[in-house]
């Protein structure tokens, strides 16, 4: 079992920067991918920034050149730094990881954080 526990949320005026940070804790063996996900009033959830086990980036169109996605696999923690904020990135961010237990790939997931833009 994985445990994941997201912090960094916040309210920010429209321009500024946020770091979201993501721990996993558990009994983990092999993470596959990690991911942040957003999730706006009335709206499906979406990705926002993905990373996989060999360091390949996938950014939405939508947060490219604003949003860096890292992890520091010796603190088994994840991180989005969220630069140029806009209104529209208001949203609950949930983190996510892929777990390979050895006899499963498993999709965990976080409580989410809130992150408000607004002036």
């Amino acid at each position: 079992q994985v445990q994941l526990v997201e912090s960094g949320g916040g309210l920010v005026q429209p321009g500024g920067s946020l770091r979201l940070s993501c721990a996993a804790s558990g009994s983990i063996r092999s993470i596959e991918s990690t991911g942040w996900y957003r999730q706006a009033p009335g709206e499906q959830r979406e990705v926002v920034a993905t990373l996989s086990r060999v360091g390949m980036a996938y950014y939405a169109n939508s947060v490219k050149g604003r949003f860096a996605i890292s992890r520091d696999t010796s603190k088994n923690t994840m991180y989005l730094q969220m630069n140029s904020l806009k209104p529209e990135d208001s949203a609950l961010y949930y983190c996510s990881l892929e777990h390979n237990n050895g006899k499963a790939v498993l999709r965990y997931w976080g409580q989410g954080t809130q992150v408000t833009v607004s002036s």
